[in-house]
């Protein structure tokens, strides 16, 4: 394993930090975000200016082919860019989820006239995309869902509720799967489609967080039309159009952002406590080395990533360990920060707070960092017997018709918003 860059790794790396340099803006204090320097409305105008300066310079899709606007670069240039494009202030929770998960599923089932109608306006920052997968009634189990697809004519016509649907509230399309045969399998009655975020029967409602954002949504669907050439695989095959996205959302998520190690050791260096200061407390210096391991053990998980991509492999169900360990890493990290600071752990105010309350809003964050792109327990299920080896879960309910398993709620129907 080489840690180093190659010659034409080196160049590329140059190449990308002298256009961030002269494009991407500072932080004005550690952790600082896009959200917090600009606010809502301005922060989502800039992200979009930012994201069309990015797919000009040839940055927005490294990897991606030349004739949908891509750089048809490799995946370590990728993995270079994103390291040089961490060390400033650039838009997040905006095209991620499009980039990474969406547009990819496109490509993947969608025909070339669809490719080259949404690609380089995705890429340009001109549309945004959401992901309209969980519901209430089905939980970490996907397969599980109700939201109900019935074919009429051409058409299709989508009833039920979709939930903790992140930027549904400033997205122009989303990728959704339904329930097609209640009859079959939990896993073969599916069928998977696109659609325009604003088409008639379709109700967005912001989620209030605990920590006073409110980034994810409710999407409710009555009686939503979706033409059949927006289908996406085969009828029923909806689950292994789902797979596709999945996949690609494992890789898209890796580690979650927020304070680190480097942070906590700052204000362990900062903090007196009253037998004298924080780091040279044998307890907090044992929790210091458990951090300090983890984070060296991801560092290394991804430079052997790095180190198969470089010989043009194709990353696998391993890159679900960046997200487990680093999820339950920020949340203890914020949590132990909080008790650091004493009463100070309970101010939110960035002017107030020690560290700019970077480590509050982590907190109050990594409950749901810990859901996002699947839960821990999903997460090592899949490393397990995936990654391990190790014998699968016992699923009795995998081929019992859907509409005959044991439920505790009723499907939502064109009813469902009403409750």
């Amino acid at each position: 394993m080489d840690f180093n860059d190659s010659k034409d790794e080196a160049a590329f790396r140059a190449e990308a930090r002298a256009w961030l340099e002269r494009t991407a803006e500072r932080r004005a204090y550690p952790g600082e975000t896009w959200k917090a320097r600009y606010g809502e409305a301005e922060g989502l105008a800039r992200a979009k200016e930012f994201q069309a300066k990015k797919h000009a310079a040839g940055f927005a899709a490294i990897t991606w082919a030349t004739e949908y606007g891509g750089r048809g670069g490799t995946a370590i240039q990728q993995v270079i860019y994103n390291q040089e494009e961490s060390r400033v202030l650039v838009p997040r929770g905006y095209f991620e989820i499009g980039l990474g998960m969406c547009i990819p599923t496109l490509h993947a089932y969608a025909t070339e006239a669809q490719k080259q109608r949404y690609t380089p306006k995705a890429l340009a920052g001109e549309e945004i995309w959401c992901q309209l997968f969980s519901e209430p009634a089905a939980g970490s189990d996907l397969a599980g869902l109700r939201t109900r697809s019935v074919k009429d004519g051409s058409d299709w016509i989508i009833n039920g509720q979709k939930i903790w649907t992140s930027g549904a509230h400033f997205a122009d399309y989303g990728i959704i799967v339904t329930r097609s045969d209640p009859k079959a399998p939990k896993h073969k009655g599916l069928t998977f489609f696109f659609l325009d975020m604003r088409s008639p029967g379709i109700e967005v409602r912001r989620i209030k967080q605990v920590s006073g954002a409110s980034n994810f949504n409710e999407v409710y669907f009555t009686d939503v039309r979706v033409p059949d050439t927006q289908r996406l695989g085969a009828v029923g095959q909806g689950w292994g159009v789902s797979i596709t996205t999945l996949m690609n959302e494992r890789l898209a998520v890796g580690d979650v952002a927020g304070p680190d190690f480097d942070e906590i050791f700052a204000l362990a260096r900062a903090v007196e406590l009253p037998d004298g200061p924080a780091i040279k407390n044998a307890a907090v210096r044992e929790r210091l080395a458990d951090w300090y391991v983890r984070q060296q053990g991801l560092r290394y998980t991804r430079f052997r990533t790095m180190t198969a991509l470089s010989r043009g492999e194709t990353p696998g169900p391993e890159a679900s360990i960046a997200k487990v360990v680093s999820a339950s890493k920020l949340q203890e990290i914020a949590g132990f920060a909080m008790d650091l600071e004493d009463m100070g752990g309970a101010v939110l105010d960035p002017a107030l707070a020690p560290m700019r309350a970077a480590f509050q809003e982590a907190l109050l964050y990594s409950p749901g960092g810990r859901i996002a792109g699947g839960t821990d327990e999903i997460l090592r299920n899949i490393i397990a017997e995936r990654v391990l080896g190790l014998p699968a879960d016992v699923r009795i309910d995998k081929e019992l018709p859907f509409d005959e398993l044991p439920s505790g709620s009723a499907a939502p129907g064109p009813g469902a918003r009403k409750r």
